[in-house]
């Protein structure tokens, strides 16, 4: 069978924005395994000609100082299980109370009816139109005032209820829900709460993971709202300690080499869970329906 021009134009497409996707990561993973006095001498190969892993070695702590410093290290460090633990707690809070209350929400305007519902959905809606960088003055002198400084319950505050568009997003999902599941459900005598939670919530695996993987996502990637209130070694997360990891270089250009490993060692986490959930996505919504 002979190739299509249309066929073969898509997959090219494809292949080009598949390439542009991924070369940046490479490039720091390049990066990271390249020693530090060969970083401009050797920039134009795609493959470093040294190879080396004394950039993680030296950025987890695992060498001593005089090693990292000749290694073209300034000596400075990552405690990455700390910040690591930070970015997990602060992440999976926000993604799993913000995807049920997103859902008890979106289930509420898609089913419950009570006097001004169209118009606060409106509200929430346009609610979106408002740049996040709005609410962060007012969100930080709200918190300062509470004492919630330096504290996760301060860094979780502004986003751990709800977002206009998780809420959004679910309603539609709800809205296609057939009636037909719950009046069954109500004839079987489940209360609201019961077509919600038994009902409802096990049909939504699909958008509900969706959620729950973009939010978790942005949160582990956040980094001025946390600079802003996590400012402790308890609290900080690891976007943030990158930032003071860069800041330490003495010299008057950061430490590339050690940045990009450390980057590269941050994405560890979000991309196993990203795999791991994304397989339960795509089974979620081959399977979702009804039988």
């Amino acid at each position: 069978m002979r190739p299509r021009p249309g066929r073969f134009a898509g997959w090219t497409i494809l292949i080009v924005f598949l390439v542009l996707t991924i070369f940046p990561f490479y490039w720091m993973i390049r990066t990271a395994i390249t020693p530090a006095g060969d970083i401009f001498t050797d920039s134009t190969n795609l493959l470093p000609q040294h190879p080396t892993m004394i950039n993680f070695w030296r950025v987890l702590g695992l060498v001593d100082t005089p090693t990292a410093i000749k290694a073209g290290g300034s000596g400075a460090k990552i405690n990455f299980l700390r910040y690591t633990l930070n970015s997990g707690i602060y992440s999976l809070s926000i993604a799993a109370v913000q995807t049920f209350c997103c859902a008890m929400a979106g289930y509420a305007f898609a089913r419950l009816r009570f006097p001004g519902r169209d118009l606060l959905f409106g509200l929430l809606v346009a609610a979106l139109m408002v740049p996040p960088i709005f609410t962060l003055l007012p969100n930080f002198t709200l918190v300062k005032n509470l004492g919630l400084i330096d504290s996760y319950a301060g860094m979780v505050a502004p986003s751990l209820l709800m977002t206009p568009f998780a809420v959004f997003f679910l309603r539609q999902f709800f809205l296609s829900v057939p009636r037909e599941v719950e009046e069954a459900a109500v004839i079987d005598g489940a209360g609201r709460w019961g077509i919600f939670w038994r009902v409802v919530m096990p049909m939504s695996r699909g958008p509900l993971i969706t959620i729950a993987l973009t939010t978790a996502v942005w949160a582990w990637k956040d980094f001025l709202w946390p600079l802003l209130v996590g400012r402790g070694e308890q609290t900080r997360l690891l976007t943030v300690a990158l930032g003071v990891f860069r800041q330490q270089s003495p010299n008057t250009q950061p430490d590339w080499t050690g940045l990009m490993a450390a980057s590269a060692l941050s994405v560890l986490p979000v991309l196993a869970l990203l795999v791991f959930l994304g397989r339960r996505l795509v089974q979620s919504l081959n399977f979702t329906g009804i039988k």
